[in-house]
Order: structure tokens, then C-alpha cells, then sequence
């Protein structure tokens, strides 16, 4: 079957086409970085309007780019939550706005199910179970992934994701939205031996995570170093991206490697836009060869919001899809709650 996939949850518009029998056939994406970044976040009602500008378009070009018609599609899917309200409408009413023209069953998908499952749209694909670090800029999560829809949350973050940190610090460090890539870069010429940064709940004893300390951890270091005109030079920048990143990537490497230890299991998947952070990748790679374990990561293009995670979501739970085409949005949305496909 044939699944058209539309990602709106925040600020990108994704549409992709997966097909059961051949896999992932095209994938577009609009980011919307650029009219965001002076205002230093995400808007939410720019947001809303500029994926009503896109879907249909980005929907066009990857049909052509598929050399499919509207009507080959067999089901639609779309992300029902969580996001922002307005954005996650959008991609809601194109939806099942196509379902009832073309009379094809449609399909709500969460988000974070897509992010979970995006490492299997990768090559090789991670076999059931496994452990995924959920991480990104609104989410930092662990769970015990046993097959679609079995899912045990193991532990969360309690306050800033890690992704929202990237951001915050980023902002402190007079970067640019959005912060996170930026840091990362910065690092790659920083000496991350020049500051120590503490390493928040790494010796807590659980699978929680906690952030915030680090990002005012990095303002008072900020405050500290900064010049008699309140800004840093390049190269003291750098050095608190290098001590940072190193941070966070240690913190995120003990606990998977804590949450593997506990389930006994020894597959590692990551999911979600940190998940592209060269820095966790090596990390992680040299703790599996030392550790005789597997990490998987979906493909770079599929790290952030993409329809290709919500098309395959999709394709996993056709026997879910509707056809009454009465549709909402889930803002915010327990990924517990999902039913076993």
C-alpha cells in the first residue's frame, strides 16, 4: 500500500510516500529556520500559516518525484500530536481533507512514535527489542521499545530536553536561533579541557535526566569570562561549546549505557534532532565496541521532523486508519497510551 505522510507539529513541513512492498519512495522537507531565527524561536501563528503555504506544493513535488498520481495513494497519514495546536491542524485537516475527496482511509500518527521508528526507515534496520534515547529540543527520553505500540517509558528528563539546552546555552553564548548546530560546530574548534561543566543526575541512580543546571552552569561561566564590553572572544566561545557538548554527551552515553545494563537488552537505537550531533554518534560507537552492543541512528536527513517518520508510522498502524474523516489535534499526548499494531 501506497501511505502519504504530512509532518506539521512545529516549524517544518514534511510529506513523504512510503510503500509497503518497496519502502520509502520520495520525501520533501520545508524548514522554517530562517523566518523564525529574528525572532529568536519558534512563532507559533507564522508557523501555522507558512504550512498551509507549503503542504500542498511539497505534496505535488513529491509525487512527481515519485512518478505517482494523488490518486495511487491508499491512506494518509498525518501527525496528530503532540506539537503546537494550530501547526498540527493544519497537517490534520489537509489530511482528511484528501482522505474524503479520494475516499482513502486516514491515519493520526504521534510524533514521537515517528521519531522512535525513523531508525528502522535506515540500512540495516534495528530488529525488536531495543532501547531508544529519545532526543531532541522538546523531548529527552529512554524507553523500552518491544515492538510497535510497546513501549516503557524509562526515564525523562525532568526540566530542559537536551536539544532545548543546546538552544538556551546558545543564546547565552550570543549565538544565533536556531543554537543548537551552532554549538556543535563551535565545539569541533573549542578545547573542552579549558572549563569543567557539571554533569547534572550523571550519579543519580535512575534514567532521568536533568539540563538546566548545565545551561546556568554556562551562564555563570559566561558572566565569568566575558569581556569589559559583556561579550566573549572566539576562542573562549568555542572552548564553553567544547565543554558543553562533552557534557551533555556524557551524561546521554552513561545513561544508555545504564539503560542497557538494567533491561539486559543489546540493541541501542537513537531517534530525534540530536541524534545528527557528530560528538554523541563517536561517543556512542566507541561505547558499543567496547561494550559488544548495537546503535542504530536514522539516516541524517531523518533526524529532525520529517514526513518520512510519519508515513511509516502510518504504514505500521493501517489497521487503525478511519474513514469517518472527523478529525483533531492531541497538543500534548502520552506515548504510553498508544495501542500494540
Amino acid at each position: 500500500m501506497l501511505v502519504l505522510g504530512i509532518e506539521s507539529s512545529c516549524d517544518e513541513t514534511g510529506i513523504a510516500l512510503y510503500d509497503t512492498d518497496t519502502g520509502l519512495l520520495a520525501h520533501r522537507l520545508h524548514s522554517q529556520i530562517a523566518m523564525h531565527t529574528e525572532y529568536g524561536g519558534v512563532v507559533p501563528e507564522l508557523a501555522s500559516r507558512d504550512h498551509i503555504r507549503r503542504v500542498l506544493p511539497l505534496t505535488e513535488a513529491c509525487l512527481a518525484e515519485a512518478g505517482k498520481a494523488i490518486a495511487d495513494v491508499d491512506a494518509i497519514a498525518y501527525t496528530e500530536g503532540p506539537g503546537l495546536a494550530g501547526a498540527l491542524l493544519v497537517g490534520a485537516s489537509v489530511a482528511n481533507a484528501l482522505g474524503f475527496a479520494l475516499q482513502k482511509p486516514v491515519i493520526g500518527v504521534h510524533h514521537l512514535e515517528g521519531h522512535l521508528l525513523s531508525p528502522l526507515l535506515a540500512e540495516p534496520a534495528p530488529q525488536f527489542p531495543f532501547i531508544a534515547l529519545l532526543v531532541s529540543g522538546g523531548h529527552t527520553q529512554l524507553m523500552a521499545v518491544r515492538g510497535i505500540g510497546q513501549y516503557e517509558l524509562l526515564g525523562e528528563t525532568v526540566d530542559d530536553a537536551a536539544g532545548e539546552a543546546f538552544d538556551k546555552s546558545a543564546k547565552l553564548l550570543g549565538l544565533s536561533y536556531p543554537g543548537g548546530p551552532q554549538v556543535s560546530k563551535l565545539a569541533d574548534t573549542g578545547d573542552a579541557t579549558r572549563f569543567k561543566l557539571p554533569r547534572p543526575m550523571l550519579h543519580s541512580g535512575d534514567l532521568d535526566f536533568s539540563f538546566s543546571g548545565l545551561k546556568t552552569a554556562v551562564l555563570n561561566l559566561v558572566k565569568k569570562e566575558q569581556q569589559d564590553d559583556g561579550t566573549l572572544d572566539n576562542a573562549t566561545r568555542a572552548d564553553v561549546c567544547a565543554a558543553f557538548q562533552e557534557a551533555i554527551v556524557e551524561v546521554l552515553t552513561k545513561k544508555c549505557l545504564a539503560a542497557l545494563k538494567q533491561t539486559g537488552m543489546k540493541r541501542l537505537v537513537i531517534a530525534g534532532g540530536v541524534g545528527a550531533n557528530r560528538q554523541l554518534r563517536a561517543g556512542l560507537d566507541d561505547a558499543a565496541q567496547r561494550r559488544r552492543f548495537e546503535v542504530f541512528y536514522p539516516p541524517l536527513a531523518l533526524c529532525t521532523d520529517n514526513g518520512a517518520m510519519i508515513a511509516f508510522a502510518g504504514a505500521m498502524r493501517l489497521k487503525y486508519a478511519a474513514a469517518d474523516y472527523q478529525f483533531g489535534v492531541k497538543p500534548r499526548w502520552d506515548l504510553a497510551s498508544l495501542p500494540a499494531a
